[in-house]
Order: C-alpha cells, then structure tokens, then sequence
C-alpha cells in the first residue's frame, strides 16, 4: 500500500493569523504606552505637588516677609507675642529651640534602640523571628500620632512626676521619649536595610581570618555601612521636625528657652496648628505663621535631602 506524500510547510501565514498578530501587537504597544504614561504622571505629580505646596506657603508668607519682619528679631528674640495690643513681636528663638531641643533628645533616645534593633534583624535573626520582627517594627511606624500623643498624657506625664518628683509631666522629657519611639521605627528599617545591603564576602572574609560574630559587626559591617546608618538618623531627625500632634500634647506648649529636660517648650509646628486657626487671613499673625512653615518646610527638606542622596549613594556602590 503506497504512503500518502508528507506536506510540506509552505511558509505562508493565513491572513486571519496575521491579523491576529497585529492586534497582540498593537494591544501590548498600548498597554505599554499607558503604564507609562500613568507611571509618568505619578511621578511629575510627586514634583508638582511639592513645588505647589512650596509656592502656597511662600505666596501667603511673602507680604509679611518683605514688608513686616525683622530677621534679626525672628532669629534671635525668644518673645513669641504676635497678638499683642502694644507692640506684636515675631521672636522665633524660642520655638526653634523647643523644636531642636525635642527632636535632638528623641535622636539620643532612638539611635541606640533603632541600631541595636537593626543589627539584631539584620544579622542575628532567623527566619520567623526576623519577618515577626520586621512586621512589628512596620507597625509601630503606622501608629497614629494623636495615639503617641495620648500615651504621653496619660502615661508619660504621672510616671514623670512620680519618678522625678516635678509639678508637671508634660516636658521635654516627655515630648523627646514619645517622638523618639515615633522616630525608631523609621530609623530601624532603614538602618537594616543599609546592613543588608553590606556585601556577604566582607563577612566571610572577616570571619576566614578568625574574628568574632561581634568582631565582625563592629569593624566591618558597621563601617561599611555608615552612610546608610547616617542616613537613618537623618530621616529621624526629619521626623521629628515634622511631627505635629504628639509634640503639642505632650511638650507643655509653653514658650520657652528650657534649661533642662523637665523644663516645658513649644515647637514650630505645635505653634502653627494651635494658632493658625484662630488668626484672621492676612493679617500679620497669618503671615508670621506661614514665614514659620517656610521656614520648617527648608529645614526639613534639606534634611530628607540630604538623607536621600546618601541613601541613593549607597545603592549605586
């Protein structure tokens, strides 16, 4: 019995294939066009969200700044009397320096926890233990403020009057604990991302010439990743410029150059958000409050500035 002929591929394509072919492509060409598009918008709108939000603050501040101010006064006068019937003064010492004096005691609070914690993620942790640990951490960072703020009344502010023998909790004392367990959590993650991120052969190599576990942390993996570290701090540090709530709940809000920690203070943003809704639109009052959120707004992007240039230095080594 003869076998049929085999048939041999032609080489052609049907035209409903082709058709086909071109509506695939044309879709993927399409959907590739609205990503990135979409991922385009999203990351222009980040820029203009923050030149809009530069150019507001700047437009109501920059009457009071060109007409009313005196830089000298605003820099160095701790006298903070803007509705004063005689004489308004705009001294601004005062509350930067309840602003540095928190967020500086926060800092010397939250290094050493947030470090510690890092290391112990980042190099000692195991397994179920680090991803526990890791989630905890991301969520004290989503606590609330107002939610810091209330621990620091109702908590912080008896146990420092009993433990300290003081007439009032609500201090420096108080304001820099609760902003530094507010800082630690961002502090800790970026700290421990920067760990990782040392490579493994330095430990390796650390440990072939027979250094300790601890050895090992403290002369190489800590120094290889300083900036990293560094980094962290600063990001802190801008929390705690920017913090808001728990500050005016728990500082005393009182205007104040303090001459220890159990001294009461006011920062800028407490000052802002306590009196900015009781200040009538543009008035000189209205002004100063802005010309401080110009100010706080420079103070703090060159931190995160500064935190994120480090930050991107390390990932290109």
């Amino acid at each position: 019995m003869a076998s049929k002929p085999t048939e041999r591929p032609t080489g052609r394509v049907s035209p409903e294939n082709r058709s086909a072919t071109h509506d695939k492509l044309d879709l993927a060409w399409f959907s590739d066009k609205a990503v990135y598009l979409i991922v385009f918008i999203g990351g222009v709108s980040a820029i203009i969200f923050i030149l809009s939000v530069f150019t507001f603050i700047t437009r109501q501040g920059i009457d009071f700044i060109s007409d009313t101010i005196d830089f000298g006064e605003f820099f160095s006068s701790p006298a903070w009397r803007p509705t004063s019937d005689i004489k308004p003064t705009y001294g601004a010492l005062a509350l930067i320096v309840g602003t540095a004096s928190v967020t500086g005691l926060a800092v010397l609070l939250a290094v050493p926890f947030s470090l510690g914690a890092a290391i112990f993620v980042a190099e000692f942790a195991k397994g179920k233990v680090r991803e526990t640990l890791k989630i905890l951490i991301e969520l004290l960072a989503a606590i609330p403020s107002v939610v810091w703020g209330f621990i620091g009344l109702s908590i912080l502010n008896p146990l420092i009057i009993e433990t300290f023998d003081v007439p009032m909790g609500l201090n420096l004392l108080n304001a820099g604990v609760i902003l530094g367990l507010m800082a630690a959590p961002i502090m800790t993650s970026i700290a421990e991302d920067a760990l990782k991120a040392v490579p493994d052969h330095y430990r390796e190599a650390a440990e072939a010439m027979g250094a300790t576990r601890w050895q090992v942390i403290w002369k190489v993996v800590l120094p290889a990743g300083r900036k990293g570290l560094l980094a962290a701090v600063l990001l802190g540090v801008g929390r705690g410029f920017g913090e808001t709530m728990a500050v005016l709940m728990c500082s005393g809000h009182s205007i104040n150059i303090p001459d220890s920690i159990f001294d009461s203070v006011r920062a800028l943003t407490a000052s802002i958000a306590a009196e900015l809704g009781e200040t009538a639109v543009g008035s000189e009052h209205y002004g100063a409050l802005f010309t401080l959120g110009i100010f706080l707004f420079i103070i703090t992007f060159v931190i995160n500035l500064t935190a994120d240039l480090i930050v991107n230095g390390v990932r290109r080594k």
